[in-house]
């Protein structure tokens, strides 16, 4: 058994991801944040459908489309496959963690 909520870094320099669950159609991932965003050339592109909750903290998702999302703890949002997105913005004063589900 593991907890969501344990082994967070004391200092996150970079943004963590952690697959916690991989099967054929589904993989499930843990992502840490504290002020890190997606590069600021290009976007994620995905092939899966996304669907993001945020657990703790609080982030931005950005669209192509001009389009901005906040999120704070108990938001989730689906992002269909091909929707091009990017995190635009992370608390800086606290580590986001995202559980995000990708199928």
């Amino acid at each position: 058994m593991k907890n969501l909520f344990t082994e967070i870094p004391g200092c996150l320099e970079q943004e963590q991801f952690q697959d916690l669950l991989k099967a054929e159609h589904v993989r499930i991932e843990r992502i840490l944040s504290k002020g890190q965003t997606s590069p600021e050339t290009g976007w994620y592109d995905q092939t899966e459908d996304e669907w993001v909750l945020v657990l703790e903290g609080s982030g931005t998702i950005s669209f192509e489309d001009g389009r901005s999302v906040r999120l704070k703890r108990g938001d989730h949002l689906h992002i269909p496959k091909h929707q091009k997105h990017r995190v635009s913005w992370t608390d800086p004063n606290e580590v986001t963690i995202w559980l995000a589900v990708f199928f």
